[in-house]
């Protein structure tokens, strides 16, 4: 499915689960104001990518090599992809 001509709403995974991009809808962008960030500590990711396949908003973007980052337009600071990683890679820190 696309909306207005872009990029799909949606991809597959792997386990044929359905996961849903972020698009501008009503709310548009809507990581302004969050209490907390996701930073991810590039050294110690093992690219499991348990925080990209558990995000609720799909804010965790998968690179070509598996590697992860975050974007904060989209994300709310949930803490699922925290709460998710297994070598806990992924600190939740106060934004400023």
């Amino acid at each position: 499915m696309q909306l207005g001509g872009g990029e799909p709403v949606t991809r597959r995974y792997e386990a044929d689960t359905t996961i849903s991009y972020p698009c501008q809808g009503a709310a548009g962008r809507t990581g302004g104001w969050r209490d907390f960030k996701p930073v991810i500590n590039q050294a110690e990711c093992i690219k499991c990518l348990r925080c990209w396949v558990y995000c609720p908003e799909n804010a965790v973007k998968r690179a070509e090599d598996d590697s992860v980052s975050i974007d904060y337009d989209y994300c709310k600071g949930c803490g699922v992809c925290a709460w998710e990683c297994p070598k806990k890679a992924i600190t939740m820190v106060r934004e400023d």
